[in-house]
């Protein structure tokens, strides 16, 4: 018997091992010669060591019945998605904060297409998440639905199915974080499409539907590197970061996590006197707002999502004391700071998610109010803007606005999450302005009849510039402070403890 039981582990441990990469050789080359990792590479630098618990690790594809079943066991290894718990990023958070759940698609076996027992792995790995309460990062590499798995010989189409219903079922439950490099098409896109946050590699082509489906469509013929490529999903907002390859992409996805994680056990940050100087003397200049964020947060700690969609609003995370926040913050050297329609709807996908995943939201406010103009309205900014405000009232977790400079109009009341009371502090800079609009299109709105007195040239200029100034004096941060619009004035060296006290005051620290 003893024989026997050593027998049947031998049995077992060999065929485990025709899942991994040492016997998959030929599979792993194909990776490397592509300049990809294999999926068990990005497995085992993603989670931490020790740590993974493999869920299906067994299973083939269904297609017995047509092939040798010796070959599935190695050319379809686990049906071409890895999936398991394990924890990612303990040493920083603390294991019983580092709780994750993963599923890394294989493309490898199959070009990465989903197939039945795919699907039902993918399905017990979203039902373990959602009952445990698991975030789950997912690499999405794939070509979409496999149609060759003959041994299920009780379906039509295929489609009734769960795993995509399962899968968007977790929003707002658990932070879900998708990674993509090469080819991501059809079944695969949607679930890369439906995740909080997208990460995908510049070598990365990610569409609904791949070359097969559109030529048979009657669509055209196209190559799988004119679908999706990586630049315009970046431009219009699919793809919330670029990172250069898979090695980057995963630690851009262990650090994304790690706010949602919980606080950080170390940190340090820049001078924050740093801060006093960081805005021009002169309002109508510009000023690099992301060096502001960087001496703000904890050092390397600030990371931007959809940097080149909807550039007028920056979303990001970052963290002050160890503390993570999602982060809103107005850019003045794009549209002076204005928020039109891309920016707002950027702006509230991002509150909605990180409102229903419990991170926090520091907003800093420099802007002018909402994009104006018929371009901005055949853009649909009756809509997309109003979304920011409705974003904004659904939140259930603390909101801190910081106004810098400008603080204008319904613009500024949208980036405050709806009004400057909405938020348990708002505060502003010495240099903060208000008004209902912009001072310059106030002066010529309001005084219009007494600009059009003065002959024009400098005199009336120089009313112009006198009529500013006064509006300026009536609106500044003081003034708005001493009729209770906001709440303080501060010293900008003080930021980060106005910022804590605020959150202390909500939301007691973990």
């Amino acid at each position: 018997m003893a024989d026997d039981s050593k027998d049947a582990l031998q049995q077992l441990q060999a065929r485990l091992a025709l899942t991994l990469d040492e016997s998959r050789a030929e599979a792993r080359q194909r990776r490397h010669a592509k300049g990809y990792r294999t999926a068990r590479e990005n497995l085992h630098d993603l989670v931490d060591d020790g740590s993974f618990q493999e869920y299906g690790q067994l299973a083939v594809a269904a297609q017995r019945s047509r092939r040798d079943y010796a070959d599935l066991q190695v050319s379809t290894a686990a049906d071409g998605i890895i999936t398991g718990t394990c924890t990612i990023n303990a040493d920083s958070v603390g294991a019983d904060r580092a709780r994750a759940a993963v599923a890394i698609n294989d493309y490898s076996v199959l070009a990465g297409t989903q197939g039945y027992f795919h699907h039902r792995k993918l399905d017990r790995l979203c039902d373990v998440a959602m009952r445990h309460r698991l975030p789950v990062v997912m690499y999405t590499e794939g070509g979409g639905g496999r149609p060759g798995d003959t041994d299920v010989a009780t379906q039509i189409a295929g489609l009734n199915l769960s795993s995509f219903a399962a899968w968007a079922r977790l929003a707002g439950k658990v932070p879900r974080i998708a990674v993509s490099n090469g080819y991501c098409f059809a079944g695969n896109a949607a679930l890369f499409g439906c995740a909080d946050f997208r990460i995908a590699t510049q070598q990365s082509w990610t569409g609904m539907a791949g070359p097969a489906m559109i030529e048979g469509g009657g669509l055209g013929s196209f190559a799988p590197m004119d679908i999706g490529p990586v630049k315009a999903q970046q431009r219009n907002g699919v793809v919330d970061i670029v990172a250069a390859d898979e090695a980057q992409a995963t630690r851009v996805a262990r650090q994304l996590l790690s706010y949602f994680q919980g606080n950080a056990e170390r940190w340090e940050c820049a001078d924050q006197a740093q801060l006093r100087s960081v805005i021009p003397a002169d309002r109508r200049w510009g000023y690099p707002v992301r060096r502001l964020i960087e001496v703000l947060a904890d050092s390397d700690t600030f990371l931007e999502l959809q940097r080149v969609f909807g550039r007028g609003i920056i979303t990001g995370f970052l963290r002050i004391e160890g503390r993570p926040l999602a982060l809103m913050a107005s850019d003045c050297q794009q549209l002076g700071g204005a928020v039109d329609a891309e920016s707002a709807d950027k702006a509230a996908r991002f509150l909605s998610s990180c409102g229903a995943l419990g991170l926090p939201v520091l907003s800093l406010i420099d802007t002018p109010g909402f994009m104006v103009g018929p371009d901005s309205e055949a853009a649909g900014a009756v809509r997309r803007m109003s979304s920011l405000f409705t974003a904004g009232a659904a939140l259930e977790v603390p909101l801190i606005a910081i106004f810098l400079r400008k603080g204008y109009g319904l613009g500024a009341m949208a980036m405050a999450g709806g009004g400057f009371m909405e938020p348990v502090y708002s505060a502003a800079w010495p240099c903060g302005e208000f008004g209902g609009m912009g001072l310059e299109g106030a002066v010529r709105l309001g005084y219009s009849k007494e600009l059009a007195a003065v002959p024009e040239g400098e005199a009336r200029e120089a009313l112009f510039a006198r009529l500013v100034a006064k509006l300026y004096q009536v609106g500044k941060a003081t003034e708005a402070a001493a009729h209770l619009e906001i709440d303080a004035v501060i010293d900008p060296a003080d930021t980060r403890q106005v910022v804590l006290r605020a959150l202390d005051a909500a939301l007691p620290p973990a």
